[in-house]
């Protein structure tokens, strides 16, 4: 299935090497590209999108800024020539941030992320087996990590920090999504790009975020809908 996207970018050359770079991929098929946040509204209005190829720095309205106006917001991959945005826009949860010149290995890179995520997150088993491990290789030795101990998991680039109710956090080489897939028949769920949660453990929730032994964890945009369906 074909990711339909749309471009934004208020530079025309911007847009030209976006589009020839969109026209590579064979499961991305390019809806419309426009100049500024406004005609980008305006092709929302008309049709969904998947993934959003936005620029930042734009007349009218910010990027940012428009994309805090979406009440159902695609993915989204920012565009921008200015290194400074880079932290709101991963605060903003998005897939990636490319800065310009774009290379295309770079664009390839940001376009497999978001194939990635718009895999639908697996679904949590009603009730997790008491007496379920797995072992996780640290500092040379094979530790045995209990999940009814596991309170949640933060991914930190190539590595996670596992945050349990018996010591410690455990610093594993291993991705989010790879825990993720270990975790996929028990009782955890994605809520962030950079955190799963163990059910049980919850102890408040908001829209926002998840409290869990007096940490707040915030709710990526993305995950944001199945974490409502969950908990609700």
């Amino acid at each position: 299935m074909k990711l339909q996207c749309l471009l934004v970018d208020d530079e025309p050359p911007a847009l030209e090497v976006l589009e020839s770079y969109v026209r590579e991929v064979d499961h991305l098929e390019l809806v419309a590209t426009c100049g500024n946040a406004l005609q980008a509204f305006g092709v929302l209005q008309q049709r969904p999108v998947d993934l959003l190829f936005l620029d930042i720095k734009m007349p009218k309205m910010l990027g940012t800024d428009f994309l805090r106006s979406l009440c159902h917001p695609p993915q989204v991959i920012f565009t921008t020539a200015y290194r400074e945005y880079a932290y709101e826009g991963f605060e903003l949860d998005a897939v990636d941030y490319l800065l310009k010149p774009i290379a295309l290995d770079r664009f390839l890179k940001a376009v497999a992320k978001a194939s990635l995520a718009e895999a639908a997150p697996a679904e949590p088993a009603p009730a997790a087996n008491p007496d379920a491990f797995l072992y996780f290789r640290i500092d040379r030795k094979m530790v045995k990590v209990m999940l009814r101990d596991i309170l949640y998991i933060e991914g930190l680039k190539d590595y996670v920090k596992i945050h349990t109710v018996v010591g410690p956090p455990l610093v594993v080489k291993q991705t989010v999504n790879g825990m993720e897939e270990k975790l996929s028949e028990s009782n955890f769920l994605r809520i962030h790009r950079s955190f799963i949660v163990a059910l049980d453990k919850v102890q408040t929730f908001s829209a926002r975020h998840i409290e869990i032994a007096h940490e707040e964890l915030p709710i990526g945009r993305l995950f944001r809908p199945r974490v409502e369906e969950v908990l609700r």
